[in-house]
């Protein structure tokens, strides 16, 4: 994984989360395949995250911008990877 501010991908999630936890292996494994940058971000450590995805985790970015919540597709993380 990568930083925050270098990552292509980030996702947001929270331990014990059956769903960031799919979105995990997802994630790594398209990023490990594209060779692109991931990293991942606990809600719960920031007041002010866990407000804004309390109900949507696991959410994922792409280059900064909205991708995903809740599932990963690959195949869209993919596409987004490719661009």
């Amino acid at each position: 994984m990568a930083s925050e501010s270098a990552a292509r991908v980030t996702l947001y999630g929270r331990a014990g989360c059956h769903l960031c936890e799919e979105a995990r292996q997802v994630i790594a494994r398209v990023c490990a395949e594209t060779g692109d940058t991931w990293v991942e971000v606990d809600v719960d450590e920031d007041p002010a995250l866990a407000a804004r995805f309390d109900e949507e985790v696991p959410v994922t970015f792409v280059d900064g911008r909205q991708h995903d919540f809740w599932r990963v597709d690959e195949a869209r993380l993919r596409a987004a990877l490719a661009r």
